[in-house]
């Protein structure tokens, strides 16, 4: 399961999707386009993000932008992983 297909699993079970996030994309819109996707939604795709790679956010990452798209979502996703790395 390569980084994006990852993200959306996370989604879909953070979102209560019922497995539509498979048929996501890099480009697919989130916030403003997926009524699921409120602020206390939000907080459960971090949290479940976090749990699911092993990595957190600092506040400062965190910001609209970051959720605009299934792929801004992943870059966050990836520059926290790149951190990690010896």
């Amino acid at each position: 399961m390569n980084l994006t297909e990852q993200v959306l699993h996370v989604l879909d079970h953070a979102l209560s999707l019922q497995g539509r996030a498979a048929a996501f994309d890099a480009n697919t819109p989130l916030l403003g386009a997926l009524p699921e996707l409120d602020s206390m939604a939000v907080l459960a795709v971090i949290t479940g993000l976090e749990n699911h790679f092993g990595i957190s956010f600092s506040d400062d990452e965190l910001h609209g932008a970051v959720f605009a798209t299934v792929g801004s979502l992943c870059e966050l996703v990836d520059r926290a992983l790149a951190r990690q790395e010896p």
